[in-house]
């Protein structure tokens, strides 16, 4: 790939992404720039990735192609007033924050401007993200590029801006659920007496495979859970412990709190 990437931002979701698309090798390390407020991070960075570290944020937009914004939503608006002088028609900006639509960036950046808001997720880490993208402004070519560099970290897919709030709850934030289900399995094993680290491993090995089961034999849920489930069997107890605690329900629940809750954050951008 012919151009440069600059993330501005370099925490969790941001050092994820660099070191993914880095080992990729569809870009040179040398052609990621990278700007954070923690210098002992950007060190990091440059001498264990070899990504090139820059002093500001504007250098940065200045020699980047693409502009990832991987910063918290509450300094939005104060990196895009910092970067806005060097963005012009060609750079196109990427954004993961939460919340904050197209129209947010366009108006202060101006509506020329080639923007991309995203929803990744942290498994981004370990090349096994979910991203679902949209977009305004940008070509068949430009929106190709963006799904290669996103795939460099898992799947991308794209989705109409009106429901990028109401699936934060199932990509963005659904991983912490999942590693309080592992941790919950994983104390069960302990409470029968199974060691601790080797609880966590068949717990998290579970949850790989059963995810991976749902994706690759594209069988609903429900009727793999049904295959495992023999009649007045072991399993078929622990489904109606489950049921009876409501289960089901309280993740539905959970997940409509986080959802209402990102719908709270973007309408403060509206």
């Amino acid at each position: 790939m012919d151009k440069r990437i600059g993330f501005i931002g370099a925490g969790n979701m941001g050092f994820a992404m660099i070191n993914s698309i880095s080992k990729s090798g569809i870009i040179s390390a040398g052609d990621i720039l990278v700007y954070d407020i923690d210098k002992k991070r950007l060190l990091e960075l440059e001498e264990n990735i070899g990504v090139c570290t820059v002093q500001s944020e504007r250098e940065l937009t200045e020699k980047s192609d693409i502009i990832i914004l991987a910063v918290k939503p509450n300094i939005i608006k104060t990196t895009l007033d910092r970067i806005k002088t060097g963005m012009n028609d060609k750079k196109i900006l990427i954004s993961v924050a939460v919340g904050i639509p197209i129209k947010f960036y366009k108006d202060i950046l101006g509506q020329d401007k080639k923007v991309v808001r995203t929803m990744p997720n942290t498994p981004a880490l370990v090349g096994e993200g979910m991203t679902l993208i949209c977009h305004e402004g940008i070509s068949e070519a430009e929106e190709q590029m963006i799904k290669n560099i996103f795939g460099c970290f898992g799947r991308v897919e794209l989705l109409d801006e009106n429901l990028m709030s109401e699936v934060t709850a199932v990509t963005s934030s659904s991983p912490a659920y999942v590693f309080m289900f592992i941790e919950a399995m994983a104390d069960a094993a302990v409470l029968s007496g199974i060691p601790r680290e080797l609880a966590y491993k068949l717990s998290a090995q579970a949850v790989l495979g059963s995810a991976k089961m749902v994706l690759e034999t594209g069988k609903h849920p429900g009727e793999l859970k049904d295959q495992v489930c023999s009649p007045a069997g072991t399993t078929i107890e622990a489904v109606s412990s489950l049921e009876k605690n409501k289960f089901r329900y309280t993740i539905i629940e959970a997940m409509d709190k986080c959802t209402k809750r990102a719908l709270e954050i973007g309408k403060t951008y509206n």
